[in-house]
């Protein structure tokens, strides 16, 4: 039996198809090349596997975080415990174990990838959606989510996978007011405050956003909190990736619990390989991740000017492209069975990232853009003819 039908439950289904297609835009992990610094990493296999073999895991893993709070400029994060698990998706399975057990429920934004739901549903937590659009200002955050919220979670992603939008403010005088406000609401309502940094790392070096050390404002806040950061999106490492968990003090002990029921520890040389990784992109300044995401970015905007997919601009510059179906009459769903079927061509319909309402999602197409340009830029022309075929038959 073809476990790959039309009737997905969700959107790794479509991805595991997708993953066996040579025109593969569908899933946001990075499928492109090494840069040249990358290269010289990957010559040193052998050399990391046997220092891995002859350290401590505590010594890797402190390497590991160490260098990675670095990276994203959260030092902050080093004053407090860490947890390592082998993916952000298992550090989830851990917050949605402990949010049955103490009966909480959540409100989880949306749009969101539909993992998030999904790993807690299959737990049977309660579950409201957030809807992104109340956090866009940062002045109407607190009001907003008074008036909508009654959850004991507020769950968000930021930056969210598909749109781009981040917590951030533009305002360089107010940067980091979303933020500010969100964990204001949380505490003053007595809400625990999770987030998802799974696409943390594009904020790094972007200049047109002012980052900052949200650890230092979750601390000295003193809300409870869970947040997941990964290194799966970011460098291209055959997945061997490693996600982190942090906590408030809270709420160590409980998650600590469950983390070692999950397991012992991550690979050491996991560990050590993706030290080398994080450390190059300390050095270039991260310009192996964000100068081909940006080449390939602009790819899209200009195949698709003109066309029925209509390119929303990102507040923050993330591993995927976010567009819009502009005639009403053409579904996301009938539009991108005929992009694959006709030019073999896979993207993601926007369907699934609308948990509480797929219809919404009907109006939305994502390309990922973490692939080599050499295979990108013709996968975008045939998508353009597709569209195109799709819009005049």
């Amino acid at each position: 039996m073809n476990q790959f039908h039309d009737g997905y439950l969700d959107l790794t289904q479509h991805e595991l198809h997708a993953l066996r297609q040579e025109y593969n835009l569908a899933d946001a992990h990075t499928h492109q090349s090494q840069s040249e610094s990358q290269k010289q990493t990957v010559n040193k296999l052998p050399e990391i596997w046997y220092e891995s073999e002859s350290l401590k895991q505590q010594d890797l893993e402190h390497r590991f975080i160490k260098s990675f709070f670095k990276f994203h400029k959260k030092e902050h994060a080093l004053k407090t415990p860490s947890l390592l698990v082998y993916a952000a998706s298992i550090a989830m399975a851990i917050f949605s174990n402990y949010f049955k057990k103490k009966n909480l429920s959540v409100s989880l934004i949306t749009p969101c990838f539909d993992n998030l739901h999904d790993l807690m549903k299959h737990m049977q937590v309660p579950l409201e959606p957030l809807e992104e659009s109340w956090l866009h200002d940062p002045e109407k955050i607190y009001e907003n989510l008074s008036k909508n919220v009654k959850s004991d979670v507020v769950f968000l992603v930021t930056p969210n996978n598909p749109t781009g939008w981040d917590l951030t403010s533009k305002d360089k005088s107010s940067y980091d007011l979303g933020f500010k406000e969100v964990i204001r609401f949380c505490k003053d309502k007595n809400k625990i405050l999770a987030i998802d940094f799974c696409f943390a790392s594009f904020l790094v070096n972007d200049s047109s956003i002012k980052t900052f050390d949200v650890y230092k404002l979750l601390e000295e806040s003193e809300v409870s909190y869970l947040t997941v950061e990964d290194t799966g999106k970011t460098w291209p490492i055959q997945d061997a990736k490693v996600a982190i968990i942090k906590t408030s003090k809270d709420l160590h002990d409980e998650i600590f619990n469950i983390h070692t029921a999950y397991l012992l520890n991550v690979s050491p040389f996991i560990l050590n390989f993706l030290s080398q990784y994080i450390d190059n992109s300390i050095k270039d300044k991260g310009l192996s991740i964000t100068n081909l995401l940006e080449t390939n970015k602009n790819i899209a905007k200009e195949a698709m000017k003109g066309s029925l997919l209509e390119f929303q601009e990102p507040k923050s510059n993330v591993s995927v492209a976010w567009f819009k179906i502009t005639n009403p009459k053409i579904k996301a769903t009938d539009l991108q069975k005929y992009i694959f079927k006709s030019k073999k061509v896979y993207v993601l319909p926007g369907t699934y990232f609308f948990w509480d309402d797929r219809e919404k999602g009907e109006h939305y197409i994502r390309v990922a853009l973490a692939r080599d340009t050499k295979v990108f830029k013709p996968a975008v022309k045939l998508l353009r003819q597709a569209i195109d075929e799709y819009e005049n038959q």
